[in-house]
């Protein structure tokens, strides 16, 4: 009888124990991460970072998911990638390469070590016209080479809607497509020869016509004893990415290994370099926009597609009315009547030809409407709307976030009508929305959805594995050109025989036998609902106290926060919930794209230093690991204000990020969360406070002027309050604008004053429609002639100038150092003085477009239930607005005329949060209609207002002028002016350049026939 079995209790371990059994495991695997870095240190001269801010940016790419790294590495060549690679696999260190980061399938993020190949590996080695090739580096971003292959008549043919940040070693990895593949192929299919290494640390040259595949012994074997089955289940048709194409090994295809080992998402080899074939550019595009009454405009693509057509794009007019809603009516050209359209770009020798082919696309549709567009403005606006899709889709037309996810699947294009009639339906079933775009002549639906993924993914697996039966049902592909990832790589079985799984199995343990290149993705798969990041964020409502961390908190509202009913910003917009608006980033990465060529400011910061810790996206990462709170211990850390020191709070990201993310808002929350009832920095007083400082200069400003142009007095006090020494402090208005106008104003002639009247208000003649002169602190005592010219202008054109008794400052200096209790109580009072006029429809004209924008957008989010500041929001003007506008421009009998500009030649500079808020569209129509001749300048200027005067940013300051601002300065002609409405920006020319500039209102003034 075997003796009885004691069973000892072990009592529940204290939090204490636990606590310090997690101490023990973080230091053991930092000691480990550390141990990894220093072995790769030692072969790589790139950096070699294990900071946590740096492994939070790289946690997550554009997709659901969340691997954070334990290393991330940017080598300089490839000899280093492949000594890096060594080390990586004596050590068993799983490895993933990234290159812009925008894979929407979770492929390029994974636990071990992130090569960053988008750094230093972006060169374009060669091009060869006439073999029509070029050769490239992996981190090379498509567009230069588009810009490199166009002087020669070329270009590559497949064109992702990223193609201005997306790299080609990505491309090759997921097998992007684009639009235009169509006509041109797959990514695969422009591939000429690849440059790898594999998992088992082979180097070399991967190409077509090898049947015995000599650099990877058992590949012959293994194509050689599953002809059938590769014949019968991969490559069935153009569209099909799921899974590994081994289609392209056959022998009837060329033996092309090249052409295999694309879209394998580094998987099985690290690509080091490629060999890519380049097509003609056609001569004339032209396109042609098809109106339908619905989607099932999919139902004409097969005949279509008999007419050789360059592209085929699905529009749903949701997404156009979310274009407009984002971008405003001028974003969106006029289109055909009806509710879904079809874009159809066709090519010719001439454009005469063109437009034939143009013709009998209409001819032989079934469209209820057409229109056909030479290139142009109108077809370059219709092609960024389905650029802009990637973004504007993670929303839904009620404003909800929409998740990637199911965002590629693909159909043979004869049943794509059909397919998205019943993936229709199945939405309806679940009760959620979305927005569907895409490559329908290549049968390939965009479609992310508003999936319930802020608490768990269960909802997210279930549909996934019923839209994975649906699309198989059609012959179709889960992913139809950005891969399988951590997305969709468990769901290959829905789609592949076991056979064909097991093969695909087997191909990998070929190259990469102890499965180190990134492990997770199509074999031996991660689940689809593993590793999500949006269910392990905490929630941070607005409507809540400021807790520990600067997460929420139990403490209740007090003061004027308790008044508004939020602490901080409302976000209004993202439910009242901080963590919800951080997620708005879904990584598309535009934020990395230089768009100042089509009047993109987006993102300074990143185009100064070219850091992924600069940009929107990798600012928005940090804080959403902050708000997870398991790497970045929350709002208040260092790793959060490290990532967002460089910000300069432009807000161009507000407007050009497709998802509307608005970092400056972000940032100024981070600031008061991190410094409420605490000693903040100095600049926060010295800047921050600047209202208070200016009125007192007022008080003596000659003798503060005379005092601060002594240079070592000027350094001292700019040192003690924070700021760069190598800043100059402006100087203050010996008569302050308001000041000057209690004084009468009209003994300093101003036109339509007369002498005698009450100071402060002019004569009002019967119907002089009124409107108020708001002069914000900067206006006032530190640029008063502003002010002065639009007290000229406004009165030349017939208005009843107002300008309030009291001071209402905007909070804008407050806003941007995260003072928002302050901020909130400036903007308290001046509703109270400009809400009486708003709410009687009397305009409100800002001068100041930063101060501006604060009423335009700021001012709702501090207060959004006071009906006070709507009516504010929507009273304000710019000065073209206010002139151009029909509700507010002077009316036809007022004798007003736009004074002749036709004189003036000038670089003009728009402020960024007129850019972001307000738009600069009315100013440059204004001022060419007027005659004159202007250069529009793209970018910040990089002062920021008090960005480039603190301590730290002067360097970052001056590089991010240097993109648009100083070159274009130094390059004035003789006698051409400088316009810029800003003050930091005409501050930051007179600093850097020693240009003074001047704002629109004072160019028109100096104009008015009574000035001349």
């Amino acid at each position: 009888m075997p003796a009885p079995t004691t069973t000892t209790q072990t009592p529940d371990r204290t939090d204490a124990e636990l606590a310090a059994a997690r101490r023990e495991a973080e230091r053991a695997a930092a000691e480990a991460r550390e141990a990894v870095a220093t072995a790769l240190r030692t072969v790589v001269t790139g950096d070699v970072d294990t900071s946590t801010r740096r492994r939070a940016e790289y946690s997550t790419d554009a997709s659901n998911y969340r691997v954070v790294p334990d290393v991330v590495v940017f080598p300089r060549s490839t000899d280093e990638v492949v000594r890096a690679l060594d080390v990586l696999r004596e050590l068993k260190v799983p490895v993933t390469a990234r290159g812009a980061g925008t894979s929407v399938a979770g492929n390029s993020v994974g636990t071990g070590v992130v090569l960053d190949f988008s750094k230093h590996l972006g060169a374009v080695l060669e091009v060869d016209p006439d073999a029509g090739t070029a050769v490239v580096e992996p981190g090379t971003i498509m567009s230069t080479l588009q810009k490199a292959a166009a002087p020669h008549g070329l270009r590559f043919g497949p064109d992702p809607s990223t193609q201005n940040r997306a790299t080609l070693g990505g491309m090759i990895g997921n097998n992007a497509c684009g639009p235009h593949a169509v006509a041109y192929g797959r990514t695969a299919d422009n591939v000429v020869e690849l440059d790898v290494v594999d998992g088992r640390g082979r180097r070399f040259t991967a190409g077509a016509g090898d049947p015995t595949f000599a650099a990877v012994p058992g590949l012959a074997e293994l194509v050689r004893e599953n002809l059938a089955l590769i014949r019968t289940e991969f490559g069935r048709f153009g569209r099909q990415v799921s899974g590994y194409s081994l289609e392209h090994l056959l022998p009837e295809n060329g033996s092309d290994l090249a052409k295999a080992l694309v879209g394998t998402e580094g998987t099985l080899v690290t690509v080091l370099g490629a060999t890519l074939r380049l097509v003609p550019t056609p001569s004339a595009p032209t396109l042609v926009v098809l109106g339908y009454p619905d989607m099932p405009a999919a139902d004409d693509v097969p005949a279509l597609l008999s007419h050789d057509p360059l592209a085929i794009e699905g529009l749903d007019a949701r997404l156009v009315d979310v274009v407009r809603r984002a971008n405003g009516d001028a974003s969106v050209p006029p289109l055909p009547y009806g509710a879904g359209w079809l874009m159809i770009e066709v090519g010719g020798a001439t454009q005469e030809q063109a437009l034939e082919r143009a013709e009998l696309i209409v001819e032989m549709s079934s469209a209820i409407s057409s229109e056909i567009l030479p290139a142009g403005p109108a077809a370059t606006a219709m092609w960024q709307i389905r650029a802009d899709g990637a973004g504007l889709a993670g929303r839904t037309p009620a404003g909800e976030q929409a998740w990637p996810g199911w965002e590629d699947s693909a159909v043979p294009p004869e049943r794509l009508g059909d397919y998205l009639r019943d993936l229709e339906a199945l939405m309806g079933r679940y009760g959620v929305d979305g927005l569907p775009y895409g490559h329908f002549g290549d049968g390939c639906v965009h479609l992310r959805i508003d999936l319930p993924l802020e608490t768990s993914g269960s909802v997210l697996r279930t549909f996934m594995l019923e839209a994975a039966e649906l699309v198989a049902k059609y012959g179709g592909s889960l992913s139809g050109e950005h891969g399988d990832g951590r997305a969709r790589s468990e769901l290959l079985p829905l789609m592949y025989s076991p056979e064909a799984i097991a093969l695909m199995e087997k191909f990998k343990a070929l190259f990469d036998p102890e499965d180190v290149l990134n492990p997770g993705v199509v074999v031996r798969p991660r689940g689809v609902d593993d590793d999500l990041r949006r269910p392990a964020a905490q929630a941070v409502p607005s409507r809540s106290g400021v807790g520990a961390r600067g997460l929420a908190g139990p403490t209740p509202l007090r003061g004027i926060a308790k008044k508004a009913g939020y602490a901080g910003f409302s976000f209004a917009h993202d439910h009242h919930d901080m963590t919800t608006a951080v997620h708005r980033c879904v990584g598309v990465g535009k934020c990395r794209a230089d768009t100042s060529g089509s009047g993109g400011f987006m993102c300074p910061s990143y185009r100064a230093t070219k850091d992924e810790k600069d940009v929107t996206r990798g600012r928005a990462r940090v804080l959403q690991e902050a708000v997870n709170g398991t790497l970045v211990g929350g709002l208040t850390a260092p790793e959060v204000h490290e990532s967002l020191d460089l910000c300069l709070s432009c807000k161009a990201c507000s407007s050009d990020c497709p998802a509307g993310v608005d970092m400056a808002q972000y940032k100024s929350e981070v600031l008061y969360r991190t410094y409420k009832g605490k000693l903040r920095p100095v600049d926060h007083y010295a800047l921050g406070w600047l209202p208070r400082w200016a009125r007192l200069a007022g008080t003596m400003p000659r003798f503060l002027n005379r005092v601060l142009r002594v240079r070592p007095i000027a350094k001292a006090v700019l040192w003690a309050g924070g700021m760069d020494t190598r800043r100059q402090v402006p100087e203050f208005a010996e008569v302050p604008f308001r000041t000057w106008w209690r004084r009468g104003a009209a003994t300093h002639g101003v036109p339509g004053l007369a002498l005698g009247q009450e100071p402060g208000r002019p004569v009002s003649p019967g119907g002089r429609p009124r409107v108020v002169l708001w002069t914000d602190s900067f206006s006032d005592t530190l640029s008063p002639s502003v002010p002065q010219a639009a007290v000229r202008v406004l009165t030349a054109a017939g208005y009843d100038v107002v300008v309030p008794d009291k001071q209402a400052c905007c909070g804008l200096t407050w806003i941007s150092t995260g003072q928002l209790d302050g901020a909130r109580k400036r903007l308290s009072s001046l509703l109270s003085v400009l809400g009486p006029y708003a709410v009687n429809g009397i305009p409100i004209l800002g001068l100041e477009p930063s101060c501006t924008a604060v009423l335009r957008s700021d001012l709702l989010d501090l207060f959004p239930d006071d009906p006070r500041a709507h009516a504010v929001a929507g009273a304000t003007r710019t000065l073209a607005e206010l002139l151009t506008s029909p509700d507010t421009a002077p009316s036809a009998d007022s004798g007003w005329s736009m004074p002749d500009l036709s004189d003036l030649t000038a670089v003009v500079q728009p402020h960024c949060h007129q850019h972001s808020v307000m738009g600069f569209a009315a100013d440059e129509a204004l001022l060419r209609s007027a005659g004159a001749t202007i250069r529009v300048l793209a970018g910040c200027c990089g002062l920021a207002g008090n960005f480039g005067m603190q301590r730290g940013h002067y360097d970052v300051s001056v590089a991010v002028a240097e993109n648009a601002l100083l070159p274009a300065l130094r390059s004035r002609g003789d006698g051409e002016a400088f316009v810029a409405d800003g003050f930091s920006c005409r501050t930051q020319a007179l600093q850097l350049e020693g240009v003074e500039g001047k704002a629109l209102v004072e160019i028109l003034a100096e104009r008015l026939p009574t000035a001349k």
